[in-house]
């Protein structure tokens, strides 16, 4: 009786070819297609939920189909074992550096980098909506999810109610923060159109350590200031690392 390889099985499943003309056999892998049904991710998906599919089929799924590297569970796996496991690694790992793993060219690394986006900002969305800041606890459990991984600067600003419910989270700049990009009209523009009761600024830091540059001090300094003419509080700047976080209210800074 022949034996049909596990889907989790750490080899891919093969098929032999026709002997070659030195009497070896070769033997290449089998795409998704060409497995059974019962291996194929897309149709385990289909059948019983994406919640049933481990985090290799489901990255297999987005890489299509294999080719000459391996199948694209084989792609998968190398994909995830170079991020140690870790989807934060692969989200956050440049397009150049996911394109070096065999198999996976340009078109296959978008679409890995695209999907887990969606995934950030659709977790970000169900966090934040309508969401009390109250502390700077509350701030970080609603931003962190999105912000600690990214491998560039966001500064962000809370607009909230008077309630401390969230209103509305303004992307000011992303890229190198520094005090001549963030000015106070483009941070109290939408606070002014929402008729915001304060706000909250927010930002990471991509290095992993949350402690306050001298331009993060200044730019506090300046946004406090512009709030308090026009009768909007800051109520903390928030800094993000990774894992951890400093606020300028507990810290004394504010």
């Amino acid at each position: 009786m022949s034996h049909r390889p596990s889907p989790r099985s750490s080899r891919a499943p093969f098929r032999a070819d026709a002997a070659d003309t030195a009497g070896q056999s070769r033997a290449r892998p089998l795409s998704i297609r060409e497995m059974p049904s019962t291996d194929r991710p897309r149709e385990r998906l289909r059948a019983l939920g994406a919640q049933a599919l481990s985090t290799t089929e489901l990255v297999a799924l987005l890489l299509g189909s294999g080719g000459r590297a391996g199948s694209a569970l084989e792609c998968a796996r190398r994909v995830l074992d170079g991020a140690d496991g870790s989807l934060g690694r692969v989200a956050t790992s440049p397009v150049g550096s996911l394109m070096r793993v065999p198999g996976v060219g340009m078109a296959r690394a978008v679409v890995v980098h695209a999907a887990l986006e969606l995934g950030r900002r659709m977790m970000f969305e169900t966090r934040v909506a309508g969401v009390p800041l109250r502390s700077p606890r509350d701030v970080v459990a609603a931003f962190a999810p999105r912000l600690q991984d990214l491998p560039v600067e966001e500064f962000h600003v809370a607009v909230l109610d008077t309630q401390h419910r969230l209103e509305r989270d303004v992307l000011v700049t992303r890229g190198l923060l520094d005090a001549s990009l963030v000015h106070p009209r483009e941070v109290f523009r939408e606070a002014i159109a929402e008729r915001a009761a304060a706000v909250v600024l927010v930002h990471n830091h991509p290095s992993g350590d949350p402690s306050p540059s001298a331009d993060d001090r200044t730019i506090t300094t300046q946004l406090v200031s512009a709030g308090r003419l026009l009768g909007i509080p800051v109520h903390d700047h928030v800094i993000i690392g990774r894992g951890c976080y400093v606020s300028f209210v507990e810290s004394g800074m504010l």
